[in-house]
């Protein structure tokens, strides 16, 4: 039996089933997973799904602090003895993160990076996974420099997205996971020799026994509306505003097109300016009748909306690998979404999706159009998305990359 740390931020947020999906992919690879956050998310956007009860109950959280946390911390580096004193120490001067007050924010993180190795070592941890490169990274470089546990990184977006000191960050790593080779690409031209030697491009996945349809996909027929079905959070990068242009621009062609976009604001604290702008938009546009905002959703629901929905679409400016995409493509609902990022490294433009371009409202509503003018093409990227997802794309792919690290 292999034991793991699995830290994920603000866990279990809105766009983490693929977490649990791999906790528990590893989990029957004999892999007994230990789940770490920073801390709870924010209300808003706490996932909703069937799991998220049962994920918060096994998570063990290291914010907000407790005295009792600190203390662990703190012994832990004291325990550590001269030699990881010296390197927590050089660890915090040698960090590229700014001024004095970017330090002292160090050395918080460093003490939380004490806590974590304290209950590594108490639990037993082979190994610490990390699914971020910001903050969480920095708590396992420190637990790594208290107690010399090895850590691998998991990078889901542009490196810029995850603040400064990447290369410290990535130069303790035991090996590092990318989600597409466009990151892995720019990942090793940014750090030169500080890449770990072994850096995986991960395919991702869904689980196809789950995201699979109750009845054969119906194109649209003309009659009714032509329903879109959209997930993914409310953030300007989504380009969810596009979409709703496009929505528009279909109904000046005669397409009766009907979206439901699911996802909530991710901006912190109480405020959704991202929200209050969409909602603007569509009133704008007097969309109120065509266009639901439906917030943050469950499984179940998502599953509901594409098995109705005639296509799914998704108009990201950068989309590193699309989760959403995948279970849309598993569910055999054709996709329209732009070349973006690692979107094309999944959809092959005419063959198992159409693929648009970025910050063009006029092509998304064109490719969303050949679905819905065209049913015999619609049937083929159902069926050829859903072909390529069994194939390829199946949710224990990275848990097996991750078992055969270990492994070695």
């Amino acid at each position: 039996m292999i034991r793991l740390g699995y830290l994920v931020p603000e866990f279990p947020g809105q766009t983490h089933t693929f977490f649990w999906r791999e906790l528990n992919s590893l989990a029957e690879m004999g892999v007994e997973c230990d789940i770490v956050s920073t801390r709870p998310p924010a209300k808003k956007l706490m996932s909703q799904h069937a799991w998220s009860d049962e994920a918060t109950a096994r998570t063990t959280y290291l914010a907000p602090p407790t005295v009792l946390g600190m203390l662990d911390g703190l012994g832990a580096i004291i325990m550590c003895g001269p030699a990881g004193w010296w390197r927590v120490m050089r660890g915090v001067a040698k960090s590229k993160v700014g001024g004095l007050k970017s330090k002292a924010r160090l050395v918080g993180l460093a003490v939380a990076g004490g806590r974590l190795a304290a209950i590594a070592r108490r639990r037993q941890w082979k190994h610490l996974q990390v699914h971020s490169c910001a903050d969480s990274a920095h708590v396992a470089l420190f637990a790594h420099l208290v107690s010399g546990m090895p850590y691998s990184l998991m990078l889901h977006g542009p490196l810029e997205d995850y603040g400064p000191n990447q290369a410290m960050k990535w130069g303790n790593a035991a090996f590092g996971i990318v989600v597409n080779h466009k990151l892995l690409a720019e990942l090793r031209a940014a750090l030169g020799a500080a890449a770990p030697v072994e850096i995986d491009v991960a395919t991702m996945g869904v689980n196809v026994s789950i995201f699979h349809r109750s009845a054969p996909y119906r194109p649209w027929d003309g009659g009714g509306p032509f329903r879109i079905f959209s997930c993914g959070r409310l953030n300007p990068c989504k380009g969810h505003g596009d979409l709703i242009q496009a929505v528009s621009l279909l109904r000046d062609k005669g397409v009766d097109a009907h979206l439901e976009i699911a996802g909530a604001d991710d901006s912190p604290g109480h405020s959704q300016p991202m929200l209050e702008k969409l909602e603007k938009q569509i009133d704008v546009l007097n969309l109120k009748d065509r266009v639901v905002l439906l917030g943050t959703v469950s499984e179940q629901v998502v599953l509901e909306g594409l098995e109705k929905s005639h296509v799914f679409a998704l108009a990201s400016l950068n989309e590193p690998r699309s989760v959403a995409i995948m279970e849309a493509m598993a569910m055999g609902t054709p996709v329209v979404a732009t070349r973006s990022g690692g979107t094309a490294e999944t959809v092959d433009d005419g063959v198992d999706g159409i693929l648009v371009e970025p910050l063009n409202p006029t092509d998304v509503a064109k490719g969303l159009e050949l679905v819905a003018r065209d049913g015999n093409l619609a049937t083929r990227l159902a069926s050829a998305g859903r072909e390529k997802i069994v194939r390829s794309y199946q949710s224990d792919q990275n848990a097996r990359n991750i078992l055969r690290h270990l492994e070695n």
